[in-house]
């Protein structure tokens, strides 16, 4: 491993993609049972994309977890897909961890509102009351972090949730991690946690493999702080680590 500062941001990189998942893993347990010292429960929000199964599965089966101390919720969801399509954001976690651990509670953004206003005004009232301590994140292929793509992230956000139109390079990156078969089965609208919804929580684990997330990758650490590259953002939380691949970091 190597490991480095960007900023604020610390950042590992791993040889393997196993390698970085485990440590990644590793490093929020440790986050999760040293709060768990002087709290009675803690509040974790968690990203769903393939580029988080190694932690999620690595998460999942650590018996050394107190999981039913842990509230659970997710970063962002589709509009308009069905109840059970395994794409949806709320299933894809059901089923890597949600579903396989013992959760105090596990908060899904409901993906058959019919009002996404309104669930948005919902789903932000629960993290109101439930400040993150922890939260489990990636980057896109557009740097977005959740669904704050480019177009739409804003660093001083007024909303902590909101409805955004996706951009076409976000839609893609759906189709290229194999969810949709092709990009005109994307949504186009998506509910997602913003900016400053985000970066409040108290510890971010920021997980990115893969060739696809190398240009990404560079612009987070490279350019300069702003929108253009929302993950940007993250070299200016104080408790923020970034876990790298050998693909992820070719760039660098």
């Amino acid at each position: 491993m190597k490991t480095f500062k960007k900023d604020f941001l610390t950042v590992n990189v791993f040889q393997s993609r196993f390698e970085m998942g485990a440590a990644a893993a590793n490093d929020i347990k440790r986050c999760i049972l040293s709060l768990l010292k002087t709290k009675e429960s803690i509040n974790i929000i968690f990203a769903a994309a393939p580029s988080q199964n190694e932690v999620l599965a690595s998460l999942a089966i650590d018996a050394e977890i107190p999981w039913n101390r842990v509230r659970a919720f997710h970063m962002d969801e589709y509009v308009g897909l069905s109840k059970d399509a395994p794409q949806g954001f709320g299933n894809f976690l059901k089923a890597h961890i949600f579903g396989l651990a013992d959760f105090k509670s596990v908060s899904y953004i409901d993906i058959t509102a019919t009002d996404a206003d309104e669930e948005c005004a919902r789903y932000a009232e629960l993290l109101k009351k439930h400040p993150a301590d922890i939260v489990i994140l990636g980057i896109g292929e557009n740097g977005h972090v959740a669904f704050n793509d480019p177009p739409v992230a804003d660093f001083n956000d007024k909303k902590a949730v909101k409805v955004v139109e996706l951009d076409e390079i976000c839609r893609n990156q759906q189709v290229n991690d194999g969810c949709f078969e092709k990009i005109e089965d994307v949504p186009k609208t998506a509910i997602t946690l913003t900016v400053p919804t985000l970066f409040a929580g108290k510890f971010l684990f920021c997980i990115v493999p893969a060739k696809s997330k190398a240009s990404a990758v560079r612009a987070t650490l490279c350019d300069e702080v702003s929108e253009k590259c929302p993950a940007t953002i993250l070299r200016r939380h104080g408790s923020a680590v970034l876990y790298l691949d050998a693909d992820s970091s070719s760039l660098l």
